[in-house]
């Protein structure tokens, strides 16, 4: 048998299956798409789900896909096991009511002995018990004898999910041989060791099941196989496990290389290397995505899998980053299958490497703030560090418990793992909820799921803002219905429309929908499943019925100024990247009539320079009135001729390419001006962080960079106004007022020193000795927290060694607290901090500090004089 690398095998499954009738299509993104019900894709069938349910209708009965996927479910084995990965490739086909058993069965033997060439004595199929319809086919039409035909039970053979669509499995087992297995007798398929592996999933959607138990007939009947690329592999090239197959291995050595270790010399160095190996591959694809690095969601994963590999990196002896050269080494082993991560490496390289070295700053601060805690556990006799603050130091500052358990364990401390459990726990709830799951799809369920799958929309307003068509469905917010009459809100569907439904970052356009006798106001055109349009909106008066013949017209001012923002956004993503560099790209966006707002990847703040260049180079393509084209190009031979992708789409084969001159050439279904001219004019309101690694620019153009100006003349006069001065004269007639201002301020520092002065004589004879230690505890008005400590630094110097507490208020809701320690009395037990944050609270307060030094804010006067009787009490508990 020959042993096909990953590429070869990933090529040789696509192509077998094309030449089957099969529309084969590049990976989805790992961003599911209109789906709640998953952070990532984690099946090569979730992003074709709508087909399965008949919501959307294929583009062919039969399909074909490699698609990348994510779990991490069991992120805890990864590494400890030679099984275990977070990310992986599932090679399927997939049958939406076309073919059934015989041919997927049949297929899927020939690929894996006669294309793959594995020994047919060497394979095993096993069905689902109850299937006889499955154990048939393998025995009589492919050969396999009954004994060699395995029937396995519900909780092995049968694929179902909560209710809806479920059904028998039929999985082919190879045996790898006695090398690999247990050595018991009777070892055979079923058994858990490695000898027997299932390298292929046959799922036939046959039922219907309520999740009850009850199951009915499915009048469609569908085809989901599933098989993991790497698993495949593993078998084809007769290794261990996957982390030693070709592309694995690529990388496990790139790892053993800059650690300087060797693999399999040491079981605990050989955990760390598979699970950098495999989570750099997770995190190198999730980037390529657009997925970012975040404290939540999708982006936590991120997050949490990149810091787990360079923690890990650390207990290999790796000094420095590390991450961004191994994921180098992912590129280059998986660009054939995957030619966008060569696409975005500059960005992958740049998102992993500014990730990487802010946890290793991360890291330092939380060891830091361990040994914190191991030094509250000692004062408090503890043993045991709380759940709480393991969670803590796990969630924002990425050590995994087993970090903190090590750690501890050194020293003889425990961690309360179940308390650490708990808050894991209610994340995880909070995650789940926030996804809001609410059904197979992930997606609430709407009238528009109703709708006919086969009805469509045709959208035609490139070329029209107005057009006649026919109405094909008509719905209130519940119900499909034959009309709609005055005064009700509802969506009208039509067979071709001119408006343009939300997507790409464009807004909808408004409008109105007519017949002689009737009136539509559209007030959002909405895309739905199945390339459906639906205008939303309300019958002002008359009556709409199916079947009418209607006029639609587009709001032409609103998409003349949507269309000038849609075609700014074109010139400023390259006017970023040309001053920015190529690690630009477009993170998301919003265009509307009023303004653009543009989200892209970058890592810092702009300068006011680099804001300037920006703003030059758009206004500069804009002067200059460059003709915008559009064209249908084959989605290759676009990336060929540098058009800019969108992270995270899918794109069909062909695709509409917007041209402006040599300067921009994007993929986009947008709107867009005829001549770059017709914007006129382009400002930059504003640039912001708005997550790590993204910034956010809003502007405007056109008439609404006109009246923002108009704006600013306005509130100029007002100003000029109200400082008595001509515009020309208002900068110095500012500066004026700071220097009076600013000579005021010293005015009262002085008065403010003079009267802590005044104080001085008085608060000295409010000293007391407590347990031996001098102890000045007094209220002084109307200080703040300035004047409180030059006051306590002065009187630090008549009291000598002692503790000194000093309470004001500026208002009856303002009150500032400061406790001051020497070094002497701090050897003895006394602790500003802690002094300071018990009498915090009898003011309305809070605040703390050093043990030195200490300060803190209140809201309610009333409660000075009992803070300040009290500091006696509080310092004599401190003393030793």
């Amino acid at each position: 048998m020959q042993k096909y690398g990953v590429n070869e095998l990933r090529k040789m499954f696509l192509e077998f299956f094309e030449s089957k009738g099969h529309l084969v299509v590049n990976s989805f993104p790992l961003i599911p798409h209109n789906d709640n019900s998953l952070l990532l894709i984690n099946s090569g069938m979730a992003p074709l789900k709508p087909y399965f349910t008949g919501q959307e209708i294929p583009p062919r009965n039969r399909m074909a896909t490699c698609q990348k996927c994510i779990r991490t479910g069991d992120i805890e084995n990864v590494g400890k096991t030679a099984r275990h990965a977070t990310f992986f490739e599932m090679l399927g086909n997939f049958s939406f009511g076309d073919y059934f058993k015989h041919e997927a069965i049949a297929w899927s033997w020939e690929f894996l002995t006669e294309i793959v060439g594995l020994d047919k004595n060497r394979l095993y199929p096993s069905v689902y018990e109850e299937d006889d319809e499955a154990f048939e086919i393998w025995n009589k039409e492919i050969g396999i004898a009954p004994e060699r035909i395995y029937r396995l039970g519900k909780a092995d053979n049968f694929w179902e999910h909560g209710a809806g669509p479920c059904g028998p499995c039929s999985e082919i087992y190879y045996d790898r041989g006695e090398k690999y297995g247990c050595g018991k007798v009777g070892c055979e398929v079923g058994c858990d060791c490695d000898r027997f592996i299932e390298v292929w999933n046959n799922v036939f959607t046959q039922f219907n099941g309520d999740g009850k138990g009850k199951y009915t007939e499915l009048e469609s009947k569908n085809i989901d196989t599933g098989m993991g690329l790497e698993r495949l592999a593993t078998v084809v090239q007769d290794v261990s496990s996957i982390f030693d197959i070709d592309t694995f291995k690529a990388t496990r050595d790139k790892v053993c290389q800059i650690a300087k270790v060797s693999y399999q010399t040491n079981p605990k160095t050989d955990v760390s290397i598979r699970l950098i190996t495999d989570h750099i591959r997770s995190v190198t694809f999730m980037a390529s995505d657009g997925i970012i690095p975040s404290n939540e969601g999708r982006g936590y994963v991120f997050r949490r899998l990149l810091r787990r590999a360079a923690r890990h990196g650390r207990l290999l002896g790796i000094e420095g980053s590390f991450l961004a050269e191994l994921a180098k080494t992912v590129i280059l082993e998986c660009r054939d299958g995957y030619p966008e991560l060569e696409e975005k490496k500059e960005y992958i390289l740049k998102l992993l490497s500014i990730e990487e070295d802010k946890f290793n700053k991360t890291i330092d601060q939380g060891l830091s703030i361990l040994s914190d805690m191991e030094q509250e556990l000692e004062k408090s006799n503890s043993k045991v560090l709380s759940g709480e603050d393991v969670f803590k130091l796990y969630d924002t500052y990425g050590f995994p418990i087993d970090l903190t358990k090590e750690i501890l364990e050194e020293k003889g401390l425990e961690v309360d793992e179940n308390g650490f459990k708990e808050a894991m726990e209610v994340q995880r709830v909070t995650a789940r909820s926030a996804r809001g799951t609410t059904n197979y799809m992930g997606a609430e369920e709407t009238v528009y799921q109703q709708i006919d799958p086969a009805i469509t929309s045709e959208f035609v307003g490139y070329d029209n803002l107005s057009y006649s068509s026919e109405i094909t469905v008509l719905t209130t917010d519940t119900e499909l219905v034959d009309e709609l009459v005055a005064g009700q809100k509802g969506t009208i569907i039509v067979k071709e429309t001119p408006f343009y439904a939300t997507s790409g970052g464009q807004a909808a356009d408004s409008g109105v929908i007519i017949t002689k006798d009737a009136r539509f106001e559209v007030e959002d055109t909405i895309k739905l499943q199945g390339g459906k349009i639906g205008h939303v909106g309300t019958v002002i008066q008359g009556i709409f019925k199916l079947n009418d013949q209607v006029s639609l017209q587009v709001n032409a001012a609103q998409r003349a100024a949507t269309a000038k923002n849609h075609s700014a956004t074109h010139l400023l993503q390259k006017a970023l990247r040309t001053v920015l560099g190529s690690h630009v790209e477009q993170a998301g966006s919003l265009v509307t009539e009023d303004r653009l707002r543009f989200d892209f990847t970058h890592f810092s703040a702009l300068t006011q320079e680099e804001i300037e260049k920006v703003e030059a180079l758009v206004n500069e393509q804009i002067d200059h009135n460059i003709l915008v084209y559009t064209q249908i190009m084959n989605i290759e031979d676009a990336k060929k001729e540098g058009a800019m992708a969108l992270f995270g789409e899918k794109y069909t084969d062909n695709v509409r390419v917007v041209t402006m001159g040599e300067y921009s050439k994007e993929l986009c279904g947008g709107t867009h001006v005829a001549t770059t001219g017709v914007i006129s004019v382009f400002k930059i309101l504003s640039e912001t962080g708005i997550a790590a690694g993204v910034r956010r620019i809003e502007a405007l153009t056109g008439n609404n960079v006109f009246a923002y100006y108009k704006e600013l003349e306005n509130e100029l006069a007002s100003a000029s106004r109200a400082a008595k001065a001509e515009p020309a004269q208002l900068t110095g007639k500012i500066e004026g007022f700071l220097e009076e201002i600013k000579a005021l301020r010293s005015e009262n520092e002085k008065l403010k020193s003079k009267l802590a002065n005044n104080s001085l004589g008085d608060v000295m004879n409010q000293v007391v000795e407590v347990k031996g230690i001098k102890l000045l505890s007094a209220k002084v008005p109307e200080l703040d927290m300035n004047g409180l400590r030059n006051l306590g630094d002065q009187l630090k110097d008549k009291l000598g060694e002692g503790v000194i507490v000093l309470a004001s208020s500026t208002a009856p809701d303002k009150v500032s607290l400061l406790a001051m320690a020497t070094d002497g009395v701090m050897k003895q037990g006394a602790h500003a901090g802690n002094l300071i944050k018990e009498l915090a609270a009898l003011v309305g307060g809070g605040g703390g500090g050093r043990p030195n030094m200490a300060q803190a804010g209140g809201k309610n006067a009333a409660g000075i004089d009992a803070a300040i009787a009290k500091a006696k009490d509080v310092l004599s508990s401190q003393l030793q």
